[in-house]
């Protein structure tokens, strides 16, 4: 059976953009029931010099419409870093899959040899490599991160959680 860039780019992101989602709606329901204030982890972090939990999931966005976006020699949507409630995250998190759901799978030809050029990067990288080495560990270093920083928190979120339905 082989796995197709589609399938890695769109269809698996978008799995991951629903279980990002469903970890918004745990922290949501925690703050509720125990009172504290959503900003609070909002704000959060695991270390004074990382990212807060809103901007790990902002960065989920990002990459995963940048890893579709530039798979088929496009430039990703531009999306305005200014969420700072759930409900605002949420509907980033839902423009984002729209947008990954009007990548068709056939713009993907050629996608393991197209030639991407980064922001911030002087030398282009092949698709498989801008794929396999950059897109994906970044995709899920940032959920995963995201989901530290809940579960570090208190909410009470597990691997179920994160891996959403198999």
């Amino acid at each position: 059976m082989n796995v197709s860039y589609y399938q890695l780019a769109v269809e698996s992101n978008i799995c991951v953009l629903n279980n990002l989602s469903h970890l918004l709606d745990k922290a949501v329901a925690y703050c509720a029931e125990r009172k504290i204030e959503e900003r609070v982890l909002l704000e959060a972090r695991l270390f004074p010099d990382m990212f807060p939990f809103k901007r790990q999931v902002q960065l989920v966005s990002d990459m995963t419409k940048g890893c579709a976006a530039r798979l088929t020699g496009q430039e990703p949507p531009a999306f305005e870093d200014k969420e700072n409630t759930f409900p605002e995250l949420q509907e980033r998190i839902a423009r984002t899959i729209a947008y990954l759901k009007t990548v068709k799978a056939e713009s993907f030809a050629n996608a393991e040899t197209r030639e991407i050029l980064l922001p911030r990067r002087d030398k282009p990288m092949r698709g498989d490599l801008f794929l396999m080495r950059h897109s994906l560990p970044n995709i899920y270093f940032h959920i995963t991160t995201a989901y530290n920083i809940l579960r570090h928190n208190g909410v009470p979120v597990g691997k179920a959680d994160f891996l959403g339905a198999l």
